[in-house]
């Protein structure tokens, strides 16, 4: 009598795990050493989705951005180094982030916004969410390691807009063609080696 109860829910299964929420990859988890290790380096700027007006006004300048995480795991910092195309013009800024493990957000003390900071099931991609709790403000900004992606590493992102019902119309993409930063990058790579061959 009770075999074809279990296969019932059995079959039932596939639909149950349907109705879980997407919003589960909007979930933060604490950020650990190996999260750091994770997001060092150079990553671009891909497209973000925003409620907030203020933010959607400075996104949507934004030709192409590209940038390095460099984590102190011992001060819970990030320096940022970002190199951002805005209206025909290259912008070049360095800048401390806060990481608050515990959380998993990440911020910038100057100006007062907190992101929590989303891992992926694709390493080379991350997402940093924005006031997720806020109906009116929520958004939300992908990145990844190559300027181009391909349409399944943007899945969690669309997917996470889904679920702030943030419509797929509103995201603003950023493009690599317009990014007039690289001279300036090969400027300070070579400065930098010139300052190492120099301490060495």
């Amino acid at each position: 009598m009770a075999l074809p109860w279990v296969l019932t829910v059995l079959s039932l299964l596939p639909l149950l795990e349907a109705q879980i929420p997407v919003c589960a990859n909007l979930r933060p988890v604490p950020i650990t050493n190996a999260t750091l290790d994770r997001i060092s380096g150079k990553w671009f700027y891909i497209a973000s989705a925003f409620k907030n007006e203020e933010f959607k006004k400075l996104v949507q300048d934004i030709q192409a951005t590209f940038f390095y995480f460099t984590p102190n795991k011992t001060e819970d910092t990030i320096f940022l180094r970002q190199y951002q195309t805005n209206r025909n013009a290259c912008i070049y800024n360095t800048s401390y982030l806060n990481v608050q493990r515990e959380n998993g957000t990440i911020s910038k003390s100057e100006e007062g916004h907190v992101a929590h900071l989303l891992i992926l099931r694709d390493t080379r991609t991350f997402m940093l969410a924005f006031d997720v709790d806020d109906e009116k403000k929520s958004g939300l900004s992908v990145y990844a390691d190559k300027p181009e992606t391909t349409k399944e590493q943007l899945g969690e992102f669309y997917e996470a807009l889904d679920c702030l019902r943030i419509p797929r119309s509103e995201v603003l993409y950023t493009d690599s063609k317009k990014d007039l930063c690289e001279p300036l990058e090969k400027q300070h790579e070579k400065e930098r080696k010139q300052q190492e061959e120099k301490e060495s």
